[in-house]
Formats: C-alpha cells, sequence, structure tokens
C-alpha cells in the first residue's frame, strides 16, 4: 500500500485545492449507497463508515436490517462495540439501550424518580436487496417525493447467473475509482487477468444522471458450452473475437457489460475524501446452455450456489493491480493538488463533469 500523508496534511491539501477540484468533492446524498453485504450484517452490531458519518447496523427480532448513527449520546462511545439484546442496541460501556427508532429504552441503573433521557439517535433508511445493504443518507421528504430508488441487482437471485464478488478496499477520492472503471483504456495492466483488448470508444452519452460509453472491442472468453468456465482458470483456452464493451456511470454506482456473457457491477461507498470502499460483482450468464435450462430447478439452484465466486480470484487479482496505481494517483494528488494532468479519453471529462454536477446540485 501506499504511504499516504497524514489525514491532517491530506485535509489541508484538499482545501487548497479548491472547492471545484473534483478530488475535493463531496457526494449527493440523494441516493441509495451500499454499505455491507447482507450476510454481513447479523445480530451482531456492525459499523460502516458512509462519508464521514458512521453507522452501526443490525438485524432486530424480525430479522430486519436497521441503521442508526454509530454514537451512544451518553457518552459518545460507539453502538457498534455493544450487542443487540432483545433486538434492541445495547452499549456495552453502561447499558443503554436504543430500539429502531433511535429512542432510548432502557437504562439499567435507572431509578424510579427518574425518566428515560429523550436523546434521539438519527435513522437511516435501509434496505435488505439482492445480496446487499443499500442505506440513504439523504433527506427523507426527497425520498419519497421523488420515489428514489437503489439500482439493484436483478442478476444476484436470476437462476442463469453466476455472481462472483471482491471488495475494494482503496485509499483514495472516490473519483479515481470511478475513473479507473470507466477507463478501458489500461488493459496492460492486468495481463491473462484482463476480459478484453483492443477498446476503441465508439459512443458516449452523457446527462447530470449518468454516463454510458461503449466501446468496441475484442472479447477473449466465448461462454457458450459447459466447459467453457475453465476459460477463466487457463489463458490458453482463450480465444479473441470482437464484442461490445459497455460501460455506465449510473451514480454513484458503474455497471459493465461484455458482450451477452458478462456483467460487472461496482456498488460504491465513499469513505471519506482519501478513502473509498466498494462492491465488485461479477456475473457470468448461463442464458446459452438450453439444455440446463431443462434440467429440474433444484439442480440448478445447486449448480448455481456450487459456481458462486468462482471468478473471485480473478477479482482479487484485478483489483489488486488497480488499487496499487489508484493509491498513487491519490498520493500524487496530495503532493501537488494544483497539478493538472492531460486526460484524453472523453468518457473520463464526462465522468467529472458528472461528479461536480452531483455535487453542486445540493
Amino acid at each position: 500500500m501506499v504511504a499516504l500523508p497524514s489525514q491532517s496534511s491530506a485535509d489541508s491539501a484538499i482545501a487548497t485545492a479548491g472547492r471545484q477540484d473534483v478530488r475535493s468533492l463531496g457526494i449527493n446524498p440523494h441516493h441509495w449507497y451500499v454499505v455491507a453485504r447482507s450476510d454481513e450484517v447479523t445480530d451482531k452490531p456492525h459499523g460502516v463508515v458512509l462519508w464521514g458519518e458512521a453507522i452501526v447496523l443490525y438485524r432486530d427480532a424480525e430479522g430486519s436490517i436497521q441503521a442508526l448513527e454509530d454514537r451512544c449520546p451518553h457518552r459518545q462511545v460507539k453502538l457498534s462495540e455493544g450487542e443487540v439484546a432483545q433486538g434492541e442496541l445495547e452499549c456495552i460501556y453502561h447499558g443503554w439501550r436504543f430500539d429502531a427508532a433511535g429512542a432510548c429504552t432502557h437504562v439499567p441503573y435507572l431509578a424510579e424518580d427518574q425518566k428515560l433521557p429523550s436523546c434521539q439517535l438519527k435513522t437511516y433508511p435501509v434496505q435488505d436487496l439482492d445480496g446487499f445493504v443499500w442505506l440513504f443518507p439523504g433527506d427523507r421528504d426527497k425520498l419519497a417525493t421523488d420515489n428514489i430508488q437503489p439500482m439493484g441487482l436483478p442478476e444476484w437471485h436470476h437462476i442463469n447467473y453466476i455472481a462472483s464478488v471482491a471488495v475494494i478496499d482503496v485509499a483514495a477520492h472516490y473519483s479515481f475509482l470511478i475513473e479507473n472503471l470507466m477507463d478501458m483504456y489500461h488493459g496492460r495492466l492486468h495481463d491473462d487477468l484482463q476480459a478484453w483488448a483492443d477498446p476503441v470508444l465508439a459512443n458516449l452519452d452523457a446527462t447530470d444522471q449518468r454516463v454510458d460509453v461503449l466501446y468496441n472491442a475484442q472479447s477473449y472468453y466465448r461462454i457458450d458450452k459447459i466447459w467453457s468456465v475453465s476459460q477463466l482458470f487457463f489463458p490458453a483456452l482463450r480465444q479473441l473475437h470482437p464484442e461490445e464493451l459497455r460501460v455506465s456511470y449510473v451514480y454513484p454506482h458503474w455497471m459493465s457489460t461484455l458482450g451477452q456473457d458478462f456483467k460487472i457491477c461496482c456498488l460504491f461507498c465513499p469513505v471519506s475524501p482519501t478513502h473509498t470502499r466498494a462492491y465488485l460483482i461479477h456475473f457470468t450468464s448461463l442464458q446459452p446452455f438450453h439444455r440446463l435450462h431443462k434440467l429440474p430447478m433444484a439442480f440448478r439452484r445447486f449448480v448455481k450456489n456450487r459456481l458462486f465466486d468462482a471468478a473471485k480470484g480473478l477479482l482479487n487479482g484485478l483489483v489488486a493491480q488497480d488499487v496499487l496505481m489508484l493509491e498513487q494517483e491519490q498520493a500524487a494528488y496530495l503532493k501537488n493538488p494544483s497539478y493538472k494532468g492531460p486526460e484524453l479519453n472523453r468518457a473520463l471529462i464526462s465522468v467529472q463533469k458528472l461528479i461536480r454536477q452531483q455535487a453542486e446540485s445540493l
């Protein structure tokens, strides 16, 4: 990992860069962000951070996920260090307990002539959807009025898609990561891990909500036979053939498709101006296997579950290589935030414009 300046010096550098610098821009909170995997949240408190806000997640007595600020109002300690008691959050320090609405419901040593404190914790709208926990940090009235919905992953439970998941944890501003994902010209970094070659930007559409880019490319993979999955493990079996490569920044998340065989999504949880966490999900389609579709559903479900994370090693390799580059970019920026390097990829120019539009639309 690249050594970064201290947080205080990083903040100073960002402040010096000015409000219009894309590397210093915050997030638009009026969107759904992914803060955890569904299976990471149990009846034990789970702490996360979204753009500087410490949040605690837990499952209540009914198994539903709740999200509150990760702070006991009594002594300001983290509720994620405590436990879940009778479906409520209990602070490890003095045992104060809070319900899903953020109200204090119990103080173990409360005297008969004392009332429960009226302190109120901030709560967050949250959805347990498609294998991930989606959280909305913005205005609840806007959420209801505009009927804002999470992007979702319909392929997650679909019987004809095999999923693999990798975690991206990088000491860099989220703009560096989304630019990396939208930039199809850095394939030489990944060698045999790369799924495509020879990209040429063919079309670009941009609005204040998303950027969609079509690259004409060559794919190394053709998923048309039952043994085709072996191409993931044996590079010699791969053969280049033309495929459309589509990538989209659907603020604040990313997705791409390579022909009809592969879809990849990246779900963002920007932690701070110098720290981004994200989930990279790779889907392999089983649509071409018509004989497989005629088999009993129980067997097809077994195949889907058995092959889960089949591409995880490949994803982890890609992530490790990209993280090295991204952290070097962040370190160089903090050292000299006024430097503006030339950018020739029109897709990245559009990405920066979208980030600025979203950040400044508040």
